[in-house]
């Protein structure tokens, strides 16, 4: 099952909190087992010896051998700890979380989650894994409910060595959810439950809307018989050997690519159309390598008017090599400082004519921008993230003045490219890319001849609700004008101001109403101050 038929399904299910939702951890929400990688870096950390790795390398074999029960499995990991403050260890398991978990969600899951919260469902983390690892989770995702287990405390909150009783694994865990459910007025029949591994096969039966999610083995075989919707995708986790033979290919794209240009700027005796073959070849070469496609709407706007500043919601390092694949040719960026000096951006920066920034020095930044009006006054189109940073999976950033006032000095138009899911090709500092396919909307050019100072930041703001309201309701065919989309949001506070005005002369109003009514009655539909938009341009 292809994931946006899964939230749409939720998205049309029955709201409110009867209906539940329960997702599981390790291997559905998380690509990869958090407990390894817990271990992992408590060990490379130094905060577990020698000893204590063997142990728990020799009984994670054990248990996937099926000589040890999970029950004794997770109470050697207690006892391990024995004596340590429970505060130390979230503290850990905090840091990890942002170092090397959250990164390994699936934006898919949190797109699922998204969803079932927004109908009002009760939302669920239930996990056999300990608190240290879920709760993380469950905040960053905005979960509030988790079933999970959790270590046994001593009246100083210092780990005894045991696990408190009992221990959520396969028959207790679905006791747990059962117990949950009946307690909160659930109805299980109309519940959801998200999971991959044969101990949660008895908790699919309970629930009315099994989703196994990258089910292998007994519950892979079982979903199948019994029909169950099936959930997979690969947006996270290392890639194996073949992730890493795509980066290698990669970053090896940039050899002929390179070459190609050098070539082509000596036969035609020009840089720039040197620099037109590199910046065309290699982003594309480097997508096409990583398996990476586009789903591109409104492409008839990039060439529509140039040179042009191109702006882009920006998620990950992946996201402005495809938005550069777009634009292909005669294009630069714009980046902050801090990339110049990195070994593979900095240089690729350099050779296409990057210019880059110093965002904490107002008076350098405004010079920069100068150099840039010189760059489009020679033909060059601008590529820039006006909200200056990456931002997380579901937001998009205030909007930065820079591009705006570029586009007005130089009096060229701006271009809105949204992105929706490039997520799913990278995590946000990720410097890899996985298989994927990422949609993107290009609005007609925006002419920016009647912006004011007075009136720019106005102006920015519905630029920026422009892509608040394509994410929300993702276009379908024809695409608005953004000029249109701004003209009847603009207009309606003028209006309002000059009825104020007029309201004391009520006899001069009558007199002038034939006149001056017919232009206030024309309300365009669905804008984006209009009170009913449901989102939408």
């Amino acid at each position: 099952m292809r994931l946006p038929g899964s939230v749409a399904e939720v998205m049309a299910s029955p709201p409110g909190p009867k209906i539940g939702a329960f997702f599981d951890l390790d291997g559905t929400l998380v690509a990869g087992f958090t407990a390894v990688i817990l271990t992992r870096e408590r060990f490379r950390s130094r905060d577990m010896g020698i000893g204590e790795l063997i142990t728990m390398i020799a009984a994670g074999l054990n248990h996937q051998l099926g000589r040890l029960e999970f029950e004794e499995l997770i109470t050697k990991a207690s006892q391990a700890l024995r004596g340590r403050a429970l505060s130390d260890l979230h503290e850990i398991g905090e840091r990890l979380f942002v170092q090397k978990i959250e990164n390994r969600i699936y934006p898919e899951m949190r797109e699922l989650v998204a969803a079932h919260l927004e109908r009002g469902h009760t939302v669920v983390l239930s996990s056999s894994a300990l608190t240290l690892q879920v709760e993380p989770v469950a905040r960053f995702l905005g979960i509030e409910n988790t079933l999970t287990n959790r270590f046994e405390v001593d009246e100083e909150d210092i780990l005894t060595g045991e696990v408190v009783r009992p221990i959520l694994w396969g028959p207790g865990k679905a006791n747990a959810v059962q117990k949950f459910a009946a307690e909160n007025d659930i109805d299980l029949k109309q519940s959801y439950f998200y999971a991959d591994g044969d101990e949660d096969v008895a908790l699919m039966y309970l629930v009315g809307n099994p989703r196994p999610t990258n089910p292998e083995g007994k519950m892979a075989s079982v979903a199948r018989r019994r029909g169950w919707p099936i959930l997979e995708f690969s947006s996270r986790g290392g890639g194996g050997l073949m992730g890493q033979v795509r980066t290698l290919l990669g970053v090896g794209a940039l050899v002929p690519a390179a070459t190609g240009a050098i070539w082509w700027g000596a036969l035609t005796r020009s840089r720039r159309r040197g620099l037109n073959f590199f910046t065309t070849a290699f982003p594309n070469l480097l997508l096409a390598v990583n398996g990476v496609r586009l789903n591109v709407q409104g492409a008839e706007n990039l060439r529509k008017q140039r040179p042009a500043v191109f702006i882009f919601n920006h998620r990950n390092n992946a996201d402005p090599v495809m938005v550069a694949s777009l634009l292909r040719d005669n294009w630069t960026g714009v980046g902050k400082k801090e990339l110049k000096d990195d070994p593979v951006v900095g240089t690729l920066g350099k050779l296409t004519d990057t210019v880059f920034i110093d965002r904490d020095d107002p008076k350098a930044a405004l010079e920069t921008m100068h150099e840039v009006e010189k760059l489009v006054a020679k033909g060059l189109s601008i590529m820039i993230a006006p909200e200056g940073t990456r931002r997380d999976t579901r937001t998009v950033g205030p909007f930065k003045k820079g591009p705006f006032r570029l586009a007005m000095a130089a009096g060229v138009p701006i271009v809105p490219i949204v992105l929706r899911n490039a997520e799913v090709i990278a995590s946000r500092d990720s410097s890899t890319m996985n298989p994927g396919t990422v949609d993107i909307v290009v609005y007609p050019p925006l002419s920016v001849q009647d912006w004011t100072v007075d009136d720019l930041t106005e102006r920015i703001e519905e630029v920026r609700q422009l892509y608040l309201d394509t994410l929300k309701d993702w276009p379908d065919g024809q695409l608005p004008d953004p000029a249109i989309y701004h003209k009847t949001t603009a207009k309606k506070a003028p209006a309002k101001k000059a009825a104020a005005k007029k309201a004391p002369a009520k006899k001069a109003a009558a007199k002038k109403t034939p006149a001056k009514k017919a232009p206030a009655k024309k309300v365009a539909p669905r804008t984006a101050d209009t009170p009913d938009t449901e989102g939408r341009p």
